[in-house]
């Protein structure tokens, strides 16, 4: 196929494509250049994967075209082109044909229409086609020579004639029809109204094509048959203007056309290509082009504020040679090997994804891509080969493994320390984490290896489903073939490496991000293997008490239920919940689900529950029963039998804003707004001779607030010690800070706290259950007290919009996607998003810091002093009675004084035997 092969690049489709996948990428100059980074990258994939000896790059090109002349109102409706885009188009244009690529662009016609007309004549020369595209419209070309392909679908989509039928349901000669019936929204190209995919494909299957439809259009019932018979006289225009034509004049635009030899693919011009990578700061490519040319490494190089690429960006092909060790003399050599590295990375295979309970199966160690080792100890499967003894292998290792002076990488290095300390050993010398490093770069990514490696080297490497099967199917990694786990396990050792390699530049040279890297990230991982290991103590007989006081609550909660419907149902059934609330009580609709039966969801729930009774004991059972599933019922369960004690996970690489997640069990989203969920923390427990210490930062995002904005009313309110509600009431209301009234002091403290997350005038209004016009005059009255917040908003929606990203005081990134999307809904959170993440983000730096402090102090001075939960702003600790008096001064000392900002940290503690008490 390759020696026959065309491939046409619809280089319009892909242009918003690109812009809208990558971040906004800036050039050392601040020019952006995301779009170009997914352009090249784009190209190169299909260059790499497609060889052909003819393509072709086709763009739209200025001015109007044919389909304008006969409907006026074509893409009437489209946005303009961001400018943002719009700037990168030439340059776009002009790395193209560096890289090799002949670059179409013909006036009067569309994009569309000219790869038609390609992809026709190539076709009858006895070509086989590639369309690579996005637009689903050039699906009606697809024929036994004609294929389509969306590289930017994840994975890839190709589109053959059996892939288009499976897609659209009709075949490709029928995509046209199918289209018209269901019109262009993006060309802004009306159809059939409210007809959808699946009727127009009905329709056609069921009277063969367009034509066919509008023969039986007047008998074809319902509203979409009236809705037909209406755009009769439409349809033929609709027909037109989605037929991609195919007999287009191109001679004038393609020298030597009709032959394809006038497309020939080209080498890529590398000498044009280095003055434009360094232009736009392409680091990698460049360092690429250097080393192929024998200049050595970009040293001092421009780079790219962010390594996002596609799968063809850092592409490569590695001599991949991973050794099994199975001898003495092999491990010997290995060992060495590993002692003289100046890093290596280390993996391990277990038995479980429990890093508390997991147990090694294997271990993998890399000191170069491409080469790696796997030492296999415990695979057990029948004829199983010998291996060498795990005790024995793990004893030898102990002296690199603990030494701090050996520097070492993995990824989610958190659970491999686990690991390893279920046998006893604790790893020393984790100098880097890809995880984290991935975190750090770009936190609204995944951080797998597997995305990684695909993502920054171009490299898909075997899946754990690939190895030990999926669902009940699946092995213990202990039965896979030693030959196989290899081959695995070695994967994953030198992938790691090598991302390492690819991602460390990009942190390194970034004050902000390598401060967040190696100064957070970096050690608060080891804290918390920590924290993890030593757990929290509960006490199940309470849990059992409130479990059962919950059960006989819910009894209670369904009878009266029952009791005002008349009648008993099922109160975790929405259909039946819908049937009593709307159909027997006849209580009005407020919202719809998408299957157009009444909602019954929260908030649904919320604002009947204000006028009926009914709705607000649904809401309480569902509250308490699910406090009784997640909670008082499940805890007990979770309890570790080895240490009596319940071990959370906390994900450190899944929230954007830095904030640690809690998970099996979530000890961070315990209900604390009813009694009955505050109960819940009376069952964690301090031990005998113990206390439990909270200590909490105050008022921690509203002093980020001052900080940040440097606002003289918000700098003295905390310099001074004041209320900062009181004194931000007396602001908006106007009155001495000794005359606020409680109701003032509530009023303004939603007024500060909803700014903070880019509240407006309608939430504040729902919020305080006053006029939307009242709520704004507070807004707009709090913005004239208070300037220096309104001017930080106003500079960061701007900033946000620029650069795609905010940064916290420390320099973590905050990355906003949608900050400049199309969708206004979407942007507007955005915004919100930007407003409030540097605050977030910049408390969750600070509560990290705080526990890398605290168990600096502890480990410093011996103390017994634990760490034993982090929640949102608060560490928990068990501390020995002994210790308290020093802890009471210490840990609050310790939590203010890790950062320095314009207003003062304050953390305030509670002491109790349980968790409830001590907060």
């Amino acid at each position: 196929m390759s020696d026959k092969l065309m491939l046409l690049v619809d280089g319009s489709s892909y242009l918003y494509r690109a812009f809208h996948a990558m971040p906004d990428l800036r050039s050392p100059e601040g020019f952006p250049t995301g779009a170009i980074h997914g352009f090249v990258a784009m190209m190169n994939w299909l260059r790499d994967r497609f060889p052909a000896e003819h393509a072709v790059c086709v763009f739209d090109a200025k001015g109007p075209t044919f389909r304008d002349a006969w409907y006026p109102e074509y893409k009437a409706q489209r946005a303009p082109m961001p400018d943002a885009l719009r700037e990168q188009i030439e340059p776009i244009h002009e790395v193209v044909r560096l890289l090799g690529w002949p670059v179409l662009e013909v006036p009067g016609i569309e994009a569309d229409d000219a790869i038609g007309t390609l992809a026709r004549v190539a076709a009858q020369s006895g070509h086989q086609v590639l369309i690579s595209t996005g637009d689903k419209d050039l699906a009606q070309l697809v024929t036994d020579k004609v294929t389509l392909m969306n590289t930017m679908a994840k994975p890839p989509e190709r589109l053959d004639i059996e892939g288009v039928k499976a897609k659209f349901g009709v075949p490709p000669e029928r995509i046209i029809d199918y289209l018209t019936l269901i019109g262009d929204t993006v060309d802004n190209v009306p159809g059939v109204e409210k007809v959808g995919p699946k009727t127009a494909a009905k329709w056609i299957a069921d009277y063969g094509s367009l034509d066919g439809v509008v023969a039986a259009a007047d008998s074809i019932k319902g509203v979409a048959g009236e809705n037909l018979r209406k755009a009769l006289d439409w349809l033929p225009m609709g027909r037109k203007l989605i037929t991609v034509v195919t007999d287009c004049e191109l001679a004038p635009h393609v020298e030597g056309w009709p032959g394809l030899d006038a497309l020939a693919l080209r080498p890529a011009d590398e000498a044009g290509l280095l003055g434009f990578y360094k232009r736009y700061g392409f680091r990698t490519w460049l360092r690429e082009l250097e080393a192929k040319a024998g200049a050595g490494a970009a040293d001092g190089a421009p780079s790219t504020e962010a390594t996002e690429t596609t799968a063809a960006a850092l592409a490569i092909t590695l001599a991949r040679e991973y050794e099994t060790v199975s001898t003495w003399p092999q491990f010997e050599a290995w060992l060495a090997q590993i002692q003289a590295a100046p890093l290596v990375a280390l993996d391990t295979e277990t038995d479980s994804l429990d890093g508390m309970r997991a147990r090694i199966v294997g271990l993998s160690f890399a000191t170069e891509p491409g080469r790696a080792a796997y030492i296999p100890l415990a695979h057990s499967y029948a004829d199983a080969p010998e291996q060498l003894p795990l005790e024995e292998v793990l004893a030898r290792l102990r002296p690199w493994l603990e030494d701090a002076t050996r520097p070492k990488v993995g990824q989610n290095i958190k659970y491999d320390l686990h690991v390893f300390a279920n046998h006893g050993i604790t790893v020393a010398g984790y100098r880097h984490d890809t995880m984290l490093q991935s975190y750090v770069l770009e936190a609204h990514k995944p951080h797998g290896l597997e995305s990684l490696a695909e993502r920054h080297l171009g490299r898909k490497g075997l899946s754990y489903e690939e190895v030990c099967g999926k669902g009940v199917n699946q092995i213990p990694f202990a039965q896979v073939d030693v030959a196989r786990a290899t081959t695995y396990s070695g994967e994953d050792s030198e992938m790691t490496l090598h991302v390492h390699q690819t991602l460390w530049p990009e942190v390194e040279k970034d004050a902000g991000l390598r401060f967040v890297y190696e100064q957070i990230e970096l050690p608060v991982s080891v804290v918390l293997e920590r924290i993890e290991r030593h757990g929290v103590l509960i006490a199940p007989t309470v849990l059992a008490a409130q479990s059962h006081a919950l059960g006989e609550r819910l009894l209670a909660l369904e009878q009266e239920a029952y009791n005002i419907a008349g009648q008993p149902f099922n109160m975790g059934s929405p259909k039946q919940i819908g049937e009593i609330l709307f159909t027997k009580l006849g209580l009005p609709v407020k919202k719809k689900t998408a299957t157009g039966a009444p909602s019954t969801d929260e908030e649904v729930l919320q604002e009947l529950a204000a006028d009926y009774p009914l709705p607000a004991k649904i809401l309480e059972h569902r509250s308490l029963a699910k406090l009784k599933g997640t909670y008082t019922d499940k805890l007990p369960l979770m309890v570790n039998p080895a240490t009596g004690r319940v071990h959370t996970n906390y994900a450190q690489a899944v929230a954007v804003t830095g904030r640690l997640s809690s998970n099996d069990p979530n000890l961070q989203n315990i209900p604390i707004r009813t009694p009955e969920g505050r109960r819940v923390r009376e069952a964690f427990i301090a031990p005998p001779g113990h206390v439990l210490m909270s200590a909490d930062y105050s008022q921690i995002e509203l002093r980020i607030m001052a900080h940040i904005s440097e606002d003289p009313a918000l700098l003295r309110a905390f310099a001074e010690g004041l209320d900062v509600h009181r004194a931000t009431a007396a602001e908006v209301f106007g009155v001495p800070v000794a005359e606020v009234s409680s109701e003032q002091r509530r009023y303004a403290k939603v007024i500060n706290f909803g700014l903070i997350y880019g509240m407006g005038a309608f939430g504040l209004a729902s919020n305080l259950g006053i006029e939307q016009k009242a709520a704004k005059d507070y807004i707009d009255r709090y913005f004239a007290r208070f300037a220096g917040v309104k001017r930080y908003m106003d500079e960061t929606r701007i900033s946000a919009k620029t650069k795609g990203y905010v940064e916290t005081v420390f320099g973590r990134r905050l990355w906003l996607p949608e900050i400049n999307s199309g969708n206004g809904p979407r942007k507007a959170g955005a915004e919100r998003q930007a407003i409030n993440a540097p605050m977030q983000g910049t408390a969750a730096d600070l509560i990290k810091l705080a526990m890398i402090a605290v168990q600096q102090a502890l480990d410093a001075e011996g103390r017994a002093t634990r760490m034993v939960m982090q929640v949102h702003d608060e560490l928990v600790l068990e501390v020995p009675e002994a210790e308290l008096a020093w802890a009471r001064e210490a840990i609050p000392r310790l939590m203010a004084g890790v950062a320095q900002l314009k207003v003062p940290l304050l953390a305030e503690v509670g002491v109790g035997p349980n968790w409830d008490q001590a907060h």
